[in-house]
């Protein structure tokens, strides 16, 4: 015993430090592993969630999630979180400013709770404001992704020259009776792939600002109203009521017709935005 502990003590301190590292190695290996095989339980056990939604703007500080405001993103995750006690994340097809509506709209998140998929909707209906609907939910491959996957996402904008107080949160009035085919003719500058530099507010984040608009229409609803239709592939913040806000200004003769190519192509100088009210604003349609 004696010569054990002799042995012991005269381990050179470089041998002893060669095995500590060694052992340490081995714990540091050993967790890792642990932990890469509760993160492969928690993936495989997790389901991606495809919501599709509508919801009347007016009341919310835009859709996307705010520290102490109320949004719409914010009203979803609030409840998601309590029924599968998890922190949840939206993933959406669009983010509507403060006072913009949405006929449809479509988010997915990520969850391992095993709350069948059939009564999310039911709990959401239950527990959501009556200005917030749930028009479907479904599970969806791992790789769908309600953002990245879209292929074409379609806003409209209502006017309306018959005014009417139970409307004024839901379209935009104006005086006069607008010419639908001569608005029509304006907007007709926007299609195709521009850069919309000159079309987005100030605080937008976006690095990529070339975007594609594949139709404008501006169509009679009722006796009373126009809506115009535009269809593209993504959009800049606030970039369709500047685009909108613009091409009033042209109509109504206060910006010279040729105002929205020259903002198309012109990146020398800073140009006003033309920004329309939110209230006549529709995310109406996702494709995928």
């Amino acid at each position: 015993m004696k010569q054990a502990n002799s042995l012991c003590s005269d381990t050179p301190d470089f041998t002893r430090l060669i095995l500590f590292n060694f052992y340490l190695k081995i714990w540091n290996v050993t967790h890792l592993f642990l932990y890469l095989l509760k993160e492969m339980k928690n993936v495989m056990g997790r389901k991606n969630i495809k919501i599709e939604f509508r919801y009347d703007g007016s009341r919310y500080y835009g859709f996307q999630r705010q520290p102490k405001k109320i949004t719409i993103q914010g009203e979803i995750e609030k409840i998601l979180r309590i029924v599968t006690k998890e922190e949840i994340n939206l993933i959406s097809a669009g983010r509507t400013d403060r006072g913009v509506h949405a006929n449809h709209q479509v988010s997915n998140f990520y969850t391992s709770s095993n709350i069948p998929i059939e009564k999310y909707k039911y709990l959401l209906t239950r527990a959501l404001p009556n200005d917030i609907d749930i028009l479907s939910v479904e599970e969806v491959n791992e790789n769908f992704n309600a953002r990245h996957n879209a292929k074409m996402r379609e806003y409209i904008y209502i006017i309306s020259w018959k005014k009417n107080p139970f409307e004024a949160r839901l379209c935009k009035f104006v005086k006069e009776k607008i010419i639908a085919e001569k608005l029509e003719k304006i907007f007709s500058d926007f299609v195709g792939v521009h850069d919309f530099k000159n079309f987005r507010l100030s605080d937008c984040v976006s690095k990529v600002t070339i975007r594609e608009i594949y139709q404008i229409e501006v169509k009679y609803f009722g006796d009373s109203k126009i809506k115009i239709y535009i269809k593209g592939s993504a959009f800049l913040k606030s970039q369709v009521r500047i685009m909108v806000g613009t091409a009033l200004e042209i109509y109504y003769g206060r910006l010279p017709e040729n105002h929205i190519k020259i903002m198309l192509t012109d990146f020398t100088r800073e140009y006003k935005k033309n920004l329309v009210e939110p209230e006549g604003l529709y995310l109406n349609k996702i494709e995928y």
